[in-house]
């Protein structure tokens, strides 16, 4: 009997999502060591990267680097398959319905800035619609909607500023180069 072996060759996009979601993990696991004034109100710095990649390459890319984000920080900080780890992923799964719709929107008027907030405002809002169903048995959890959504826009705002001058710096770069 033969064995044979199969051998899997990653592609440059295979790459590119990897060097991306690995990025992404980075500062999720970096801004889990920051201390937040209230639980659930994070920066979502790896939003940008996220972001940046809708951008570049797309909702498929970007959607995997999410997604692969989500799951590899809830492994690396012990959160996997705990009640983080579900809002986490509402969130993510929420936010990229968010973008899919954005990005269908005339470019005239819409882009980054306003893709990150609707991602931010759809990500605070699975949140706490999962929050509700699952964890909090009243709608007590709905008194911290404006709070949460004065954070959406600033944190969308924020890093979809972020995200434009990257990409703005990137292109700079990249057309500089010989």
């Amino acid at each position: 009997m033969t064995r044979s072996i199969i051998e899997l060759m990653p592609t440059a996009e295979d790459e590119r999502v990897a060097r991306h979601a690995a990025a992404a993990i980075a500062l999720t696991v970096a801004e889990a060591a920051i201390p937040l004034p209230l639980p659930g109100v994070k920066p979502g710095f790896a939003n940008i990267i996220t972001l940046m990649v809708l951008m570049r390459w797309g909702w498929r890319e970007a959607a995997w680097v999410s997604l692969l984000r989500v799951f590899a920080a809830s492994l690396l900080l012990g959160q996997f398959l705990a009640p983080g780890f579900f809002l986490s992923l509402a969130g993510a799964l929420a936010s990229l319905l968010a973008l899919a719709g954005a990005m269908r929107l005339p470019k005239k008027w819409f882009g980054p800035v306003s893709y990150s907030i609707f991602a931010a405002f759809a990500h605070i809002g699975a949140q706490l619609i999962l929050a509700r169903l699952w964890l909090v048995p009243h709608d007590g959890v709905f008194y911290l909607a404006p709070l949460f959504g004065a954070a959406a826009v600033l944190f969308g705002l924020v890093n979809g500023l972020v995200a434009v001058t990257l990409l703005r710096n990137l292109s700079d770069w990249e057309s500089s180069r010989p």
